[in-house]
């Protein structure tokens, strides 16, 4: 049986300059809060486990490292979008994320640069060539971080292949990328930013979307409008967890094993926020805290409770052709029983 235990996967800290690497003699998981979701359905379902180095003997809490059937484990590379030009005002005073002007934020020139670093490093570390799906908010910065780092290289004007998106999109500047040789890219409202009052949270219509990222694939979202984002309505903290343990769920109902999600900064903090209560504070603290702009962190999503229905492509079960097979502990077990 295929099991997941001494993993070593890449961070990248999303500065452009420096890479760390997670050490990895053990992986630890990291369960739901149960106080926090008592009485939810999604309860008991859903473990995370963080790829990090061991606790010394002596600290206190977070136990020994857990096994699972490999084949009950997804794995995840988070991103939260690279800068928009929203941050650089709400960095210095929160009430610009009130601003009109900040409408469903693009991408700055500085965000583009932390795009192409993130990039350079998928490449460098292997995982462009192991990602089965990019799952990406449809909100324009999101996207436009999904295609830059995880898209293919340059389009060339093709009949027979649309690009993933199109030449100055979102005032960009930046030319048309290419389809070709790169995982799907699928948006999903579910992975959303805090919804509700902040005009950068609000998405433009999908048939916009759609002209300028032909081949991303928005057909899992309902509505042309967006009706999510309400002006005088703002979603609780609890309400954004709900709705992060919800997409989590979701992820089972994929056929695919390793996924990267491009998503926001507030969805990340409050959605993660529920996993790792009864790990030690450490490790909690390495998986909850705040992403910068274009961090990547890689992490393993455990089924617990039998959500995922798909058979282990690696397992084998032994026997063939058929033998004796008595174990050589067998008979000590025996006598013991005696």
């Amino acid at each position: 049986m295929s099991i997941v235990v001494n993993i070593s996967p890449v961070r990248y800290d999303g500065s452009g300059i420096s890479l760390r690497y997670l050490s990895s003699s053990s992986t630890y998981l990291l369960h739901t809060s149960h106080s926090q979701f008592q009485s939810s359905p999604l309860r008991s379902r859903l473990s995370l486990l963080c790829f990090s180095s061991p606790p010394a003997a002596d600290m206190d809490g977070g136990g020994g490292p857990s096994l699972f059937p490999l084949h009950r484990c997804k794995t995840l590379h988070l991103v939260r979008h690279a800068q928009g030009i929203h941050n650089v005002d709400g960095d210095k005073n929160y009430k610009a994320y009130l601003r009109p002007e900040y409408f469903d934020a693009q991408l700055t020139q500085l965000g583009w640069q932390q795009v192409d670093n993130l990039r350079k490093h998928v490449h460098a570390s292997g995982l462009s060539k192991r990602i089965d799906l990019v799952i990406t908010s449809p909100l324009l910065r999101t996207v436009q971080t999904a295609v830059g780092v995880f898209g293919g290289e340059g389009y060339t004007d093709r009949t027979d292949v649309l690009p993933l998106m199109v030449a100055n999109a979102g005032n960009s500047g930046r030319a048309a990328i290419s389809s070709l040789n790169c995982p799907p890219i699928l948006a999903v409202e579910l992975c959303r930013e805090h919804l509700g009052v902040h005009p950068c949270d609000k998405r433009r219509n999908i048939s916009d979307y759609q002209f300028s990222f032909p081949a991303v694939d928005y057909s899992l979202i309902e509505t042309d409008e967006d009706i999510l984002w309400k002006a005088d309505i703002r979603e609780t903290k609890e309400e954004v967890a709900s709705r992060g343990l919800k997409f989590m769920n979701w992820l089972w109902t994929r056929k695919e094993k390793e996924i990267a999600i491009v998503t926001h900064s507030g969805f990340l903090f409050h959605t993660l926020s529920s996993f790792g209560n009864d790990c030690h504070p450490l490790v909690k603290s390495e998986i909850g805290k705040h992403f910068g702009n274009c961090e990547l962190r890689s992490m393993v999503i455990v089924d617990r409770s039998m959500i995922g229905s798909d058979e282990s492509t690696t397992n084998y079960p032994g026997k063939i052709p058929p033998g004796l097979d008595l174990p050589s502990d067998a008979e000590d077990e025996k006598k013991l029983e005696k």
